[in-house]
């Protein structure tokens, strides 16, 4: 499987998600957010190159798969 790169907010979403699915992920501040996609298996980019932008991107995507199951 391809490494995951800080572009592909979906796929990290539905695998945080995965690695996570009792936590909200609006209740993380973005530190921790970039502590646990560092931490994933399949993520392989800078750490530095991650921004505001792309951790709102990732966290909005967690949210998604999040929401489905706590019926929101």
């Amino acid at each position: 499987m391809p490494k995951l790169s800080w572009s592909e907010a979906d796929e990290i979403g539905y695998q945080l998600y995965e690695a996570h699915e009792d936590t909200d992920p609006l209740s993380i501040s973005f530190v921790q957010l970039h502590q646990w996609v560092m931490a994933l298996a399949d993520f392989d980019d800078d750490p530095k190159g991650s921004s505001e932008g792309a951790l709102e991107a990732i966290q909005m995507a967690w949210y998604d798969e999040w929401k489905l199951d706590h019926g929101g």
